[in-house]
């Protein structure tokens, strides 16, 4: 067998293979020889037609059967020849199968790349520190209070802040827009939950007003049928409501599951509870910087397959979706979605070859603590644990997480890590959020 590795890019690679006809003849042979011991022929006693009618009946159904088999068996020992770690699917391209010249081929595909990390030491990351001042607490009270806010039903006009109920719908040029319709719809006014310029029509209205005003969409807007054009609304107000936040009592601290209904307790709790999320956030924030400063400064190529790999899964949510409305694909983000899946992909192959070369395996601790932490949120915490431990799927997807941390806390301990305040207002605001 003779085989030839040419590089079509830098992951590209196309792998021509040939076999000569000596050894396909040999193996078909010997497979003759087998047939010819099972099979039965008319005019013949078992095991004992001639081998030239059996290759006569039988030798090109052989023939194919080894030149498949070979062409899978070849393909894999030249992958070995030349150490080529393949990514995705291979294309294969026949160029010779003619009886008596042989067997030639060609495949096309791409491996993984080669990785040799810029210097760790030279990484400057960034990592937050916060602490929870008495006005983060009593901020995070008032959000509470916000959440059993009392809607009392109003005869005066609507302002900002009030909740108006109501039935709408949309039409362009005369015909209902797709999702414009909705009845016995709640909106908090101020809130900017519809489109710029919906909410100012709703304000001084009352209940039982019949409203009817125009609205330019963004010329933005992710549906680009109605980017930049002007829908008519109809709008009937049911109902204008106040709000109305409750007092901190005992019923109130009750209510967050505080039995004393004492409010230091109350406090104390939510303290508590601020902390959680304090530090959840901050190792999410910190493991963000390390990965975004890991990507920034080892670009690598990364394999195509890999790519629509992983789009695939960002995209499986939405299936039912787009099976139903195929359409909803050009209104996708695709360009983004394809980067983000990119990087996704790049990070992985960048902190595998960190695990694989400092041989960093799972520690069982942190696995623990990882599950702990997951069954914490469940009636009977330890049967949580153990479903976990006895599912081999979640336990791998649990190691995988704690992997990740893992590679992470090697890359800060090495790299040049400089402290920032935050405080907890903006350590747990979305980052896209605090980016706008």
């Amino acid at each position: 067998m003779q085989t030839s590795v040419e590089n079509t890019s830098d992951i590209g690679r196309k792998l021509t293979v040939q076999v000569p006809e000596e050894k396909i003849q040999e193996e078909i042979t010997s497979r003759l020889k087998k047939l010819a011991r099972q099979i039965k022929l008319d005019g013949f006693r078992p095991g004992k037609a001639p081998a030239r009618v059996v290759r006569q009946r039988f030798g090109q159904q052989v023939r194919q059967e080894v030149i498949s088999d070979l062409i899978d068996s070849s393909f894999r020992e030249a992958l070995e020849e030349h150490m080529l770690r393949i990514a995705g699917e291979p294309q294969l391209t026949p160029k010779e199968m003619t009886e008596g010249k042989g067997l030639a081929y060609e495949v096309q595909f791409e491996v993984y790349p080669e990785i040799e990390l810029s210097p760790i030491e030279e990484l400057e990351i960034k990592k937050w520190v916060c602490e929870i001042r008495e006005e983060d607490l009593d901020a995070m009270i008032e959000k509470l209070r916000e959440q059993k806010k009392i809607w009392e039903e109003t005869d005066q006009p609507a302002q900002s802040g009030d909740r108006i109920t109501m039935d709408f719908e949309g039409t362009l040029n005369g015909e209902p827009i797709e999702g414009g319709k909705a009845e016995n719809f709640e909106l908090e006014l101020g809130k900017g939950q519809m489109i710029p310029g919906f909410e100012d029509h709703l304000l001084g209205a009352r209940a039982g007003d019949q409203l009817e005003f125009d609205i330019t969409f963004p010329e933005d807007y992710q549906d680009e049928n109605l980017a930049g054009k002007p829908v008519h609304f109809k709008v009937e107000v049911k109902k204008v409501e106040q709000g109305r936040l409750p007092e901190i009592d005992a019923d109130f601290i009750h209510a967050y599951g505080v039995e004393s209904g004492d409010v230091d307790e109350f406090r104390n709790e939510v303290r508590e509870n601020m902390a959680r999320q304090l530090q959840k956030a901050l190792r999410e924030r910190l493991q963000a910087e390390v990965l975004d400063r890991l990507y920034e400064h080892n670009p690598i190529p990364v394999p195509e397959a890999l790519i629509k790999q992983e789009m695939q899964r960002t995209l499986e949510p939405l299936s039912d979706a787009l099976k139903k409305n195929p359409e909803l694909l050009n209104q996708l983000p695709l360009d983004n979605i394809r980067e983000n899946a990119r990087k996704r992909v790049a990070l992985g192959l960048l902190l595998g070859h960190i695990l694989r070369s400092e041989n960093i395996k799972p520690d069982p601790e942190k696995v623990r603590q990882i599950i702990e932490e997951l069954a914490q949120n469940y009636e009977n915490p330890q049967q949580v644990v153990e479903w976990y431990y006895n599912n081999p799927e979640q336990m791998a997807q649990i190691e995988s997480q704690v992997l990740e941390q893992m590679a992470i806390e090697w890359i800060v301990e090495r790299a040049k890590v400089t402290e920032e305040s935050i405080t907890f207002d903006d350590l747990t605001k979305p980052r896209q959020q605090e980016a706008g």
